[in-house]
C-alpha cells in the first residue's frame, strides 16, 4: 500500500442551521478584525452572527462577492486591493466554489509579500497568517475542504490551480439549509461536479484505499439524491445527503485529485466560459468508456456504488455504471452534447491543446491521454 496524505480542516460543523452558531466559533472568539466574503444571494444568512460579533465589540465588514462568472486573476487582485485596507485578522467565506476559492488566497496573500503569479502550481505558497473559515452554499466543488483554488488565467484563456496544504481551512460549517435556494439548474451541475471528484478519486490511477472510503460514500449518496433535490430543492435529507456528498467530494481532491474530465473541461470552461459542473457533467460518461479498460473491476466496483446492480461480467457491469451516470444526468435536465452548449467541431483541436497543458490532472488519469485521444473524445459528444 503506497503512501497517501490526508489533509482536513481542523474542525467541521455539519447540519441544517449550523452557520447561525458562527459568532460562537472559537477563531472568530480570539480574532478582532473580521473580513465575510459573501456571496450575494446568502448575505441574510450570515446577518445574525455578524450583530453578535459587533455586540461583542469585533470589528466585521462584510464584503458582497457579485461577481459574475468564474474568478480571474484580475478579479482577484481588484478584491485583494478593496479588502487588505480593513487588515482582517480573520477571512470568512460563505458562497459557491468561486467565493471560497477567493477567500482562501486572501487569507494566505493579503499579508504575504507573495503575489498570485507566484504561487500557481503544486506548493508555492509559502504560508498564511491569517485565520480562515470557510461555509459553502452549493453541495459541489468541495472547496471548504480542499487544498486547492483554481482561477482563470485571461493571458492562457485556462485555469491555473494553487494547490497548497496552507489553503486548507481551519473551520468548516457545512449547513445544507444554505443550499436550498439553490435553482434546479445549479443543483445539477454543483451535484455532477461533487459526482465527478469522487467518480475521478476512484477511477484515479494513484487511488488509495483511505481515499476510496470517502469516494465511494460519495458517489452512493450523490446518485442516490441528486435528482430528488434538483426535483424538490426543499427536501433537507436529499440537501443534507449531497452536502455531505461533496464534503467527501472535496476531501479526495488533496491526496488524490481529479484527471481527464476535469482537464478536459478546462478550455470548455476558460475560453468558452461554460459552468464548470456542466462541463464535467457532459464529458464524464465518454471519459469513463475511454478509461475504463484501464481497469474494468475497478470501474465495475464504481458502478456498484452508482446503485447498479452486478451484471454478468464486470465489463457488463461497468457499462452499466455509465449508463447510471448519463441517466443520472439527464433526470436532473443537464445537456448531453457539446452543440447544445454551442461547441463546435472545428474549436476542438484548440480545446485539446488547452487540455494536453493540465499534466497535473492528465498524470492522474489511469489511462494515458493523447491530444488525438481528447478530440475523439469531444467529436463523441458533439
Amino acid at each position: 500500500m503506497n503512501s497517501t496524505l490526508l489533509l482536513q480542516p481542523g474542525s467541521i460543523a455539519f447540519g441544517p442551521d449550523c452557520l447561525k452558531k458562527l459568532a460562537e466559533d472559537r477563531l472568530i472568539s480570539v480574532s478582532e478584525r473580521i473580513l465575510l466574503l459573501v456571496a450575494t444571494p446568502v448575505l441574510g444568512a450570515v446577518e445574525a452572527p455578524v450583530a453578535v460579533m459587533k455586540a461583542a465589540g469585533k470589528s466585521v465588514e462584510v464584503f458582497e462577492y457579485n461577481f459574475p462568472g468564474e474568478p480571474t486573476f484580475a478579479l482577484f487582485d481588484t478584491l485583494v486591493e478593496k479588502t487588505k485596507p480593513f487588515n482582517a485578522d480573520c477571512i470568512v467565506g460563505v458562497g459557491g466554489g468561486s467565493v471560497l476559492d477567493c477567500a482562501k488566497l486572501l487569507a494566505a496573500l493579503t499579508h504575504n509579500t507573495q503575489k498570485l503569479e507566484d504561487v500557481v502550481g503544486i506548493g508555492f505558497l509559502n504560508g498564511r497568517s491569517m485565520k480562515l473559515i470557510c461555509a459553502p452554499t452549493t453541495a459541489g466543488t468541495g472547496s471548504e475542504m480542499s487544498p486547492n483554488a483554481i482561477l482563470l488565467n485571461e493571458v492562457t484563456m485556462a485555469k491555473s490551480g494553487i494547490i497548497s496544504p496552507y489553503l486548507v481551512p481551519d473551520t468548516v460549517y457545512i449547513d445544507p439549509a444554505l443550499t436550498v435556494s439553490l435553482p434546479s439548474r445549479l443543483t445539477a451541475e454543483t451535484g455532477m461536479d461533487a459526482l465527478c471528484h469522487c467518480i475521478e478519486a476512484f477511477t484515479n490511477k494513484f487511488a488509495h484505499p483511505a481515499v476510496d472510503t470517502y469516494a465511494l460514500r460519495g458517489i452512493g449518496l450523490i446518485a442516490e439524491n441528486l435528482e430528488k433535490a434538483c426535483k424538490d430543492g426543499a427536501d433537507m435529507d436529499a440537501r443534507s445527503a449531497l452536502a455531505l456528498g461533496s464534503m467527501y467530494g472535496g476531501m479526495v481532491l488533496g491526496p488524490v485529485n481529479t484527471s481527464a474530465v476535469h482537464a478536459l473541461s478546462y478550455g470548455l470552461g476558460g475560453k468558452f466560459h461554460v459552468p464548470h459542473g456542466l462541463a464535467n457533467a457532459i464529458l464524464l460518461p465518454e471519459v469513463l468508456r475511454f478509461n475504463m479498460s484501464a481497469d474494468v473491476k475497478r470501474h465495475a466496483e464504481l458502478a456498484i456504488a452508482l446503485g447498479v446492480a452486478p451484471q454478468a461480467t464486470d465489463e457488463a457491469t461497468a457499462l452499466a455504471g455509465i449508463e447510471k451516470v448519463e441517466a443520472i444526468s439527464k433526470a436532473c435536465g443537464i445537456p448531453q452534447h457539446l452543440t447544445e452548449i454551442g461547441i463546435t467541431e472545428e474549436v476542438l483541436p484548440e480545446l485539446a491543446d488547452i487540455a494536453m497543458n493540465v499534466t497535473r490532472l492528465l498524470n492522474n488519469n489511469p489511462r494515458v491521454v493523447t491530444k488525438e485521444d481528447a478530440i475523439a473524445i469531444y467529436k463523441k459528444l458533439l
